[in-house]
């Protein structure tokens, strides 16, 4: 059974009240029993997820991400993030998209996409979209799609991207600077056993979607493979 406990949630509550170096001084031992286990459940789902796709990341402590938040540049100073999350790379130049999972009280959801494309693969998806969006149209508007994770999700520009026409008919598409699909959780389902297996089942519908984006950025504009020797 792989699931996450009551006194996980519990932490990250009291945490919240408590988001001071001096309280998680004292608590270092109970963050580090808590992180512990969220290790083992992020190990869970590596193992499953291994079976469906190909993935880089190699351990689930290497999949978590720090507790430390980076405050520099953030006007929230609060030294330590109030959730436990992790994600999971897939390998390869051929395969894209990343998988994100967070578990939060009351905020808990797992994510996946593109949330922070470099110009020049942002450039090749809005070109594919004014070639042809019939194919991202038809993933987005699958049932299974809908019924899981609602729309396509993502940052937007306000009118449309420089360059492009902002008559377009699939202006909606073009407009994205993130291309992202995410599904929420209550605290009642993450506390579900085997709930890891919820992840991953929700993971592997992203597939059709990744399948897509991979195809269209290991390609240039005529189809052909970028990566072939």
């Amino acid at each position: 059974m792989s699931s996450i406990s009551k006194s996980t949630l519990t932490f990250l509550k009291t945490l919240k009240k408590n988001n001071n170096r001096e309280w998680f001084t004292d608590n270092k031992l109970l963050f580090q029993a808590e992180n512990k286990q969220f290790i083992s459940f992020a190990d869970d789902i590596l193992t499953e997820m291994s079976k469906y796709d190909n993935i880089e990341t190699l351990t689930g402590k290497k999949s978590v991400f720090r507790i430390y938040r980076d405050v520099r540049f953030s006007k929230d100073k609060t030294p330590y993030k109030t959730h436990f999350s992790g994600s999971l790379k897939r390998a390869t130049k051929l395969l894209r998209g990343g998988y994100y999972f967070h578990i939060e009280p009351n905020n808990s959801f797992i994510g996946g996409g593109f949330w922070g494309p470099n110009p020049k693969d942002l450039l090749r998806i809005r070109k594919e979209i004014v070639v042809d969006a019939s194919e991202l149209r038809k993933i987005i508007a699958d049932k299974n799609f809908i019924a899981t994770f609602g729309e396509l999700q993502g940052d937007k520009v306000k009118t449309s991207p420089r360059g492009f026409d902002k008559n377009h008919p699939d202006l909606d598409l073009l407009q994205f600077k993130q291309y992202v699909i995410s599904k929420k959780f209550s605290d009642k389902e993450v506390l579900s056993e085997n709930f890891h297996l919820k992840i991953v089942e929700t993971f592997r519908t992203m597939r059709p979607f990744f399948d897509y984006m991979s195809a269209v950025l290991t390609t240039d504009e005529n189809g052909i493979s970028l990566y072939e020797n």
